[in-house]
This record gives C-alpha cells, sequence and structure tokens, in this order.
C-alpha cells in the first residue's frame, strides 16, 4: 500500500469527521419545517459553524478525490470509514465522556477490520470493464435504492427516517465516490476539455448536492449517533462494490481470502455501530426545543 495514498485517505477522514460533528451541531436547530428541501441549505449557509463544517467535508473530498487517484477505491474507501474515530475525538472533547468499554471496543473492531480487509483482499488495480450495461445497473441499483430509503424515510421522517437517510447518502456518496476516480482518469489522459464534455463530472456534482440534502436532513431530525453510523457504514460498501464491479479493482478470491474480507467488513460494520452509538456522540436538540429560526453560532 502506498504511504501517500495512505496518508491522504486518513487525512480525508480527518476532515470529513470534524466536519460531519460541526454541521450535526448546526443542523439539529434547523426548522424541522426544511425536512429534504434544498431551502435547508438556504437555512444553514448563514450558521458560521455549519460553514465550518462544510469546508472541512470539502477539503476531504479533495483530498479523498486525491488518494481515489493515486489508488484502488477498494483500498481508500475503508480507510475513508475511520472518520467515524475522528469524529468520535472531537464529540468527547465537546462532551467529555470517556471512551469506556464500548469506545474502545469499537475502536479496535473499526481499525482491526480495516487492517484485515486490506491485508487479506490486497486491493489492485486492473482493467476497467467497458461494457457501459455493467456500469449502469450497478450505478442504477445503487441509486435505486437510495431513493426507495429516502421515499420512505419521508413517511417515518422522526423514528427511522435519518438511518435510512444517512443510508440513502451514504449509498450516494460511494457512487460518487467512483465516478470520481474516473473523471480523475479521464482527466488525466485527456485533459480538461474531454473532461468537460463527458456526464460523469456533472453526475459528481449532482450526487454531491442530493446527498448533502440527504445527510443535512437526517442530522437535522436526529442526534449524530442515529445517523453517523449508517453513513459511514454505507458509503465504503457502496464504493467497493462500484471498485469491483465496474472500475476494475481486483481482491483475493480464493476461499481463505473472501472469508477473511468478509470478516474484515464485518468488523468495520460493528465498530461503526458501537462507535456511532457511543455516549460521547451529539445528542442533538428536541424536537420540541427547536427554535423557529437558526441563529448564527
Amino acid at each position: 500500500m502506498s504511504v501517500l495514498v495512505l496518508v491522504l485517505a486518513v487525512s480525508a477522514a480527518c476532515c470529513l469527521g470534524f466536519g460531519f460533528v460541526l454541521q450535526q451541531n448546526a443542523a439539529q436547530r434547523a426548522p424541522l419545517g426544511d425536512f429534504l428541501s434544498p431551502r435547508l441549505l438556504l437555512d444553514l449557509i448563514r450558521v458560521p459553524r455549519w460553514l465550518g463544517g462544510i469546508g472541512l467535508m470539502v477539503a476531504g473530498m479533495v483530498l479523498g478525490a486525491i488518494a481515489l487517484g493515486q489508488g484502488e477505491i477498494s483500498l481508500v474507501e475503508p480507510l475513508l470509514a475511520t472518520n467515524l474515530l475522528f469524529a468520535l475525538a472531537l464529540s468527547r472533547r465537546q462532551t467529555k465522556q470517556p471512551l469506556g468499554r464500548q469506545g474502545w471496543s469499537g475502536l479496535a473492531l473499526l481499525a482491526g477490520g480495516v487492517t484485515t480487509f486490506i491485508v487479506a483482499g490486497e486491493p489492485r488495480g486492473g482493467s476497467a470493464v467497458t461494457d457501459p450495461l455493467r456500469h449502469w445497473l450497478i450505478i442504477g441499483v445503487m441509486i435505486g435504492t437510495a431513493l426507495l430509503l429516502t421515499t420512505y424515510a419521508k413517511r417515518s421522517r422522526l423514528s427511522a427516517g435519518p438511518v435510512l437517510l444517512a443510508t440513502a447518502a451514504g449509498l450516494l456518496y460511494g457512487v460518487q465516490d467512483a465516478l470520481t476516480r474516473v473523471s480523475g482518469q479521464r482527466f488525466s489522459a485527456d485533459g480538461l476539455g474531454e473532461l468537460l464534455t463527458s456526464w460523469q463530472p456533472y453526475a459528481v456534482l449532482a450526487l454531491g448536492v442530493t446527498g448533502l440534502v440527504l445527510v443535512q436532513s437526517a442530522f437535522e431530525t436526529a442526534p449524530l449517533r442515529m445517523s453517523l453510523p449508517a453513513l459511514t457504514a454505507a458509503q465504503p460498501l457502496a464504493g467497493i462494490i462500484c471498485g469491483v464491479g465496474f472500475l476494475g479493482d481486483r481482491l483475493h478470491t480464493d476461499t481463505g481470502a473472501l472469508a477473511w474480507e468478509a470478516a474484515g467488513l464485518a468488523a468495520i460494520v460493528a465498530g461503526i455501530v458501537l462507535l456511532g452509538l457511543h455516549p460521547a456522540m451529539p445528542r442533538g436538540t428536541a424536537p420540541h426545543e427547536r427554535v423557529p429560526d437558526l441563529q448564527p453560532q
């Protein structure tokens, strides 16, 4: 594994984790009438803390995009999942909660799972699949699943809604990461003019904005512990599926390696859930405590 890819991916995870906490700190006070509406972003843009969180998230996405340009998506995505460690670190500083057995167990599972998956799978590049049907089938399944989850979330917005929205956003971000890698490859091979005449960069932008609305709506209606684990778990899984499915990423496929890869992914998800449910994660503001309008924080 390239040291540069490791540094870039972990730095991206750090920016994303800190950014998510700051965004949720602001979004939890947004009017509930803005749920799943672009108007939510217009309200939040007046809040300095949210802008700081968005700035960190953008920095994380840029670093992640550079990492994706240097390494396989099946390698970068598990490393990006460690953003939850940095989110917990900032949340713990805000809440003064100790890590305890749950925190240390989650940390060990997440770190161990990432290591196990990478060591067992040894992600490496290969020839991208040229069949457009396969591309559109995988992307369509991801986006279609996100749409179904969002539709159901609108009916249960204060119960299971935040988890469903965060999962949908994670799926979209996984596809966005895959298309970001394709855009980077096209730019390196053919230059800016060819990139701007292709559909991938515009899809990256559309997925990013849509995912942002979903994430902020999830942050708005529930504590971070309900939404961030689902987001953090769904994104790498979707990215790995896209990487192996049509970007040409290769993993070891013998029985032993597959078993360890599955165990690593299971440990990553279990660690994410334990850390996401940790008492240090911000609880949010109850709906009846909301103020009518956002005030700068």
